[in-house]
């Protein structure tokens, strides 16, 4: 939790705090509960902080990115590989992919016609809408109507376009999983899909993505069993890869915020923090209540009273002019006070990145890295 050096922040705290040593660790304990023959990429769009990216490339097999911006963080990064994937990709973005060397995840029939148009004639993925899929999470990606990858029925037709190098298939179905057993059946059953397709297809097949998805629980703390992964079978020759963002980067960082206010309307207590969704908008997107726990701060150095609540529960609410800015609903407090920080744990992953910063236009918060002395 760090509560030492977010009581060392200038006032009233608001911050990001990262963890590169945790970074690592992380991205070597799911290097080991891999399969033999499998490749670990970062999913960038987790969260793309320089620091976090730059100790990725260099924990990972290379990194995953899904726009132009995130293609040029690998690349200032040194990422080893890159994987270059999205539904959306502009010509500039494919051309700037293809002249660094990115493996191109292609998303439909008219994208490989455009990159085919570029003359560079790339390596590429087929990412394929397949059927079913099996696996639970909190997004859906294949087997079901969605912007993402090419229908079954139109591979045929990918391989009379000339110009690429079609070398595997990417498979990615969907995110946050907590199922290990379901994920490795999946990635099983990926694999041989993907034998069967490219010889029906004449692919030589080198490449088969599976993607992430590998889950964590805000509310438990529980996260996906990666063991069942081992026992999965990689046919000689051929890079199995897997691309997570949240598994490996959730658990190195915290979004801690100042409460500003205490007060009670209607029966319920609202804890007003100096942040909120505008930084970490996951709780509102997804509609649950993002555990905290309080930093104690003793000091207070004003003259008039300090306002505290005992043995209640609260809201943790943010500083937006609207009653959706909630991260935490209900959650009991032996003892809150004005002027105390509350810690939100699990935030290194879609927490800063995927938040309506410039709504308000309120100040931005701070983004610490945990220093080693810290740990």
């Amino acid at each position: 939790m760090h509560a030492d050096l977010l009581r060392s922040l200038p006032k009233p705290v608001c911050a990001y705090l990262y963890d590169t040593a945790a970074l690592r660790e992380r991205a070597a304990s799911v290097r080991a509960a891999l399969p033999t023959g499998a490749s670990l990429m970062y999913a960038v769009k987790a969260n793309g902080h320089p620091s976090v990216v730059q100790t990725m490339a260099a924990a990972c097999d290379g990194l995953e990115v899904a726009s132009g911006g995130e293609l040029a963080l690998a690349v200032d990064a040194g990422a080893k590989r890159i994987v270059f994937g999205g539904p959306g990709k502009t010509d500039a973005e494919l051309a700037a992919a293809a002249a660094a060397g990115a493996l191109i995840n292609v998303e439909s029939l008219h994208e490989l016609r455009r990159l085919a148009a570029l003359g560079t004639a790339p390596p590429v993925c087929l990412r394929v809408n397949r059927p079913g899929g099996g696996l639970h999470g909190s997004h859906t990606m294949t087997g079901t109507p969605t912007p993402f990858g090419i229908d079954e029925t139109q591979l045929g037709e990918a391989m009379t376009v000339p110009g690429v190098h079609i070398i595997g298939f990417h498979l990615h179905a969907v995110s946050n999983n907590l199922d290990g057993a379901a994920h490795a059946a999946f990635v099983t059953d990926a694999l041989t899909w993907s034998q069967r397709a490219a010889g029906e297809l004449g692919i030589d097949l080198r490449v088969v993505n599976a993607g992430g998805g590998f889950g964590v629980d805000y509310l438990s703390g529980a996260s996906m069993d990666l063991t069942p992964l081992s026992a999965v079978t990689v046919p000689p020759g051929l890079d199995l890869i897997f691309e997570p963002g949240r598994y490996l980067a959730a658990d190195a960082g915290w979004y801690a915020a100042e409460v500003l206010d205490l007060k009670t309307t209607h029966g319920r207590t609202f804890a007003v923090l100096r942040g909120g969704t505008h930084h970490f908008r996951l709780p509102a997107a997804w509609g649950y209540s993002h555990p905290f726990t309080v930093v104690p701060v003793d000091e207070w150095p004003h003259p008039y009273p300090r306002p505290s609540v005992r043995d209640t529960a609260v809201d943790a609410v943010g500083e937006l002019c609207t009653p959706r800015d909630v991260l935490t609903r209900g959650r009991h407090v032996d003892t809150l006070r004005a002027g105390d920080i509350l810690v939100f744990a699990r935030t290194g992953a879609y927490g800063w990145d995927i938040s309506h910063h410039e709504f308000l236009r309120h100040d931005p918060p701070r983004f610490v890295l945990v220093p080693d002395a810290e740990r």
